[in-house]
């Protein structure tokens, strides 16, 4: 049995026992051991495009810090699958950038002879701890402080996927490779909730969940024929071609991510999974 620990490198406060952060500037002060002589799995929620530089600079100048490791699982946004696409340039180069990363990630684990998994998450949602999301947590507080809010009459596809199913999908295959077992799943992997739902019915979803009396539940979701919304949402395009995409996907099916139940063999979970943020 191999030891876990994870890695980032936001906050301090994040890190307690099996977490702790990394300068990602100072690659000299970065070590990795295993328990007894055992090899070290290393699971890290660090940005992607600081991780794979990182790790290149380890391999370069310190590769003696990495002879404990045995196998990697790293977290991407899934922007590199739902934008790839984009008409506007800050999110075609954004996904030419994580892509690069990922490409980068995965050629220093085969060069190591490591097994390497990177999950491509859709959407994530929840709260764990004092820490909650930046996607439905937003559309939350809109409905908060609005009395209605406007939405195209027919929207697309989502898979929303809570936070605690992300960390369940990271153990899942964490736990496999500490025992020695290979992992069959591929090394890129876009996960998504076990629901999928129209970005209409998300977001009704979502207000529906929360408690009696929350001001969320008292705004009026306000269906406008989607011709007309994208018309009036125009002026955007002048202002943030970024912001207009954003608007537009709305309308996009952004589903079709592999289920965390599927990976982990057990019941689906319906939307949304609590506690939400």
């Amino acid at each position: 049995m191999g030891t876990s620990f994870g890695l980032n490198s936001r906050r301090p406060s994040l890190c307690d026992s099996k977490f702790f952060s990394a300068d990602f500037s100072a690659p000299s002060d970065f070590h990795i051991a295993g328990k007894a002589g055992g090899s070290a799995l290393l699971i890290s929620f660090a940005p992607i495009w600081l991780l794979a530089p990182f790790l290149e600079q380890l391999v370069t100048n310190f590769p003696d810090r990495l002879r404990d490791l045995s196998g990697l699982i790293a977290c991407s946004p899934s922007s590199s699958v739902t934008t790839r696409f984009a008409a506007n340039r800050f999110d075609r180069e954004l996904v030419a950038w994580l892509i690069g990363a990922e490409d980068q990630l995965l050629a220093i684990c085969r060069g190591l002879g490591l097994p390497c998994h990177i999950l491509q998450p859709t959407l994530i949602y929840g709260r764990v701890g004092a820490y909650g999301d930046r996607n439905l947590s937003r559309l939350l507080q809109l409905m908060r402080r609005l009395p209605c809010l406007p939405l195209p009459s027919e929207t697309g596809l989502r898979q929303p996927i809570h936070a605690s199913q992300v960390a369940a999908v990271v153990f899942q295959l964490a736990s496999q490779l500490n025992s020695g077992l290979a992992s069959a799943q591929p090394e890129r992997i876009a996960i998504g909730g076990d629901t999928t739902l129209t970005y209409a019915a998300m977001i009704s979803a979502l207000q529906q969940a929360q408690p009696v009396g929350d001001p969320a539940r008292r705004c009026r979701l306000l269906p406008i024929p989607n011709r007309l919304f994208f018309s009036l949402a125009t002026p955007l395009l002048l202002r943030s071609p970024k912001a207009f995409e954003a608007v537009l996907r709305m309308g996009a099916n952004l589903s079709g991510f592999t289920p965390a139940h599927q990976l982990l063999g057990r019941q689906p979970q319906p939307f949304p999974v609590l506690p939400l943020a």
